[in-house]
């Protein structure tokens, strides 16, 4: 049974374009200013390769936004998806509703218009290495998504995907990708016991065709306690791949980024030179994924692959 936490009755559809708003009566007065931890990481000029894990054990809270290593173990699997013919300028997403390109990313395929980086220009180099990636229609991607969902054919679409095939193993068919982010968690806060051991089937899944997973902490605790973002760093930790903490991104914002139903991110455009836009949620979403291909795709570069 799919859970409908992140996408059901308490959301409000995005358009297509992203000119529709969301619900944020609760969170677009602040009661006083954020100020987000600071995000942007310049360019590597040194060596940022490491042969130990990315993560060290400790509380998965202090841990940065953006990763700023990559170990041997990311190489290794991104250089076998290079040998494999995945495309090193292509990624993809898997998720709920909410890691749609209504959402997530899309506005970086349609154009400047969509949206104003600001500071964060040197951006630009990544949304042009990766368009086409942005607004595509994500195959792993849908309503109420949870880790069983993404591994089950019952829930692929049977227009693009062949007999049998999950959503994941269709999306990876159609689109080659050499990176993936997971955002996903939300919609497993009632079958925590199976959360971990699905993970780990995305993940090997993932690896074992050279495609270089992006783990990330989901901003809400519907389950109390953060359990599933714990179990998500310390998947991180073993299996050597890069983390964006994106939980520790809204602390500093208004309600924690999130709606009244502690579900849902406040919503504003993508506007990041824009201060009212940056109390909110979504804009600091989508410029830390930014932010995190970037780095990661650099010192990928940087080791020689």
């Amino acid at each position: 049974m799919l859970l409908l936490t992140a996408c059901g009755k308490a959301g409000v559809e995005a358009s297509t374009d992203l000119v529709g708003t969301l619900d944020n009566s609760e969170t677009s007065k602040p009661e006083t200013t954020a100020n987000p931890v600071q995000l942007f990481t310049p360019k590597p000029t040194t060596s940022s390769v490491t042969d130990t894990p990315v993560i060290e054990i400790g509380n998965w809270k202090d841990l940065p936004v953006v990763p700023d290593q990559i170990s041997q173990r990311s190489q290794e699997i991104y250089k076998l998806g290079q040998d494999l013919h995945n495309n090193p300028y292509a990624f993809s997403v898997v998720g709920d509703c909410e890691s749609s390109p209504s959402w997530f990313l899309g506005d970086f395929d349609r154009g400047k218009s969509y949206y104003s980086l600001g500071e964060y220009e040197d951006l630009e180099l990544v949304i042009n290495a990766f368009q086409g990636s942005f607004e595509r229609k994500n195959l792993a991607v849908g309503n109420g998504f949870n880790t069983a969902a993404v591994l089950s054919p019952l829930w692929a679409d049977p227009e693009s995907c062949l007999q049998g095939e999950t959503p994941l193993d269709c999306e990876i068919r159609l689109h080659h990708p050499a990176f993936v982010f997971i955002l996903l968690g939300t919609n497993d806060i009632y079958q925590l016991d199976s959360f971990e051991i699905n993970m780990r089937k995305i993940l090997d899944s993932l690896v074992g065709r050279g495609i270089l997973p992006i783990l990330a902490t989901k901003a809400d605790d519907l389950e109390g306690g953060n359990k599933i973002n714990a179990i998500i760093t310390n998947l991180a930790l073993e299996y050597d791949i890069p983390l964006w903490n994106f939980w520790r991104v809204v602390q500093t914002l208004p309600h924690q980024g999130l709606q009244s139903d502690g579900a849902h991110l406040t919503w504003a455009k993508n506007y990041f030179d824009d201060p009212s836009a940056m109390l909110n949620a979504w804009p600091w979403r989508n410029l830390t994924a930014l932010q995190v291909l970037d780095k990661v795709w650099w010192m990928i570069q940087e080791s020689g692959y």
